[in-house]
């Protein structure tokens, strides 16, 4: 009987840390994805329209009909989408290169330099700023347990395993810790 109870706490014990851990994993979520979603509000795009973008951010460019299929959506809604997008200067249509008779979607010029220049930034300057406020132990103790995370779960790509990243004055070297 007290083996029963000594599991029954443990598992007790255990689903409070996965539901603090999740907790954690939330709002860290939240507050890396926050510049960005400041900026993507600031365009002012219904959901669709930030839908359509993805999809065309993620496939290089699409016909009407690929992206239709891909967002799940009838012809003419998406038709509507890409009317709106284009006046705004967001996506552009072309002629396919091999069938003249398509016409291909593609993030514009401007969204391509948004991406290269801003989208970086929105991303990891958060994180660039937190480890920045954090001693050298405690940057030290987040890479550990972000790898240790990582390793328990099985989320380690192969030619990861084992391999550091060491930040040496203004370069960055890859260390193999299993020689």
């Amino acid at each position: 009987m007290n083996g029963a109870k000594n599991v029954t706490a443990k598992s007790r014990e255990l689903a409070a840390v996965v539901q603090e851990i999740d907790l954690n994993l939330r709002e860290l979520r939240r507050a890396l994805r926050q510049p960005l979603s400041e900026e993507v509000a600031r365009a002012s795009l219904t959901w669709p329209q930030r839908n359509a973008m993805q999809v065309l951010v993620h496939s290089g460019g699409l016909s009407l009909k690929e992206l239709s299929k891909r967002m799940g959506l009838a012809h003419a809604t998406v038709s509507g989408i890409m009317d709106r997008l284009e006046k705004r200067g967001l996506v552009e249509r072309s002629r396919d290169s091999l069938d003249g008779r398509l016409t291909r979607i593609v993030i514009s010029d401007a969204v391509r330099k948004f991406m290269a220049t801003k989208l970086r930034a929105l991303m990891t300057d958060p994180l660039q700023e937190a480890l920045h406020r954090a001693t050298t132990a405690e940057r030290r103790t987040i890479r550990e347990g972000l790898r240790t995370l990582r390793r328990v779960m099985g989320a380690v790509s192969p030619e990861l395993q084992g391999v550091t990243l060491e930040k040496s004055g203004k370069t960055n070297r890859v260390i193999d810790n299993a020689r």
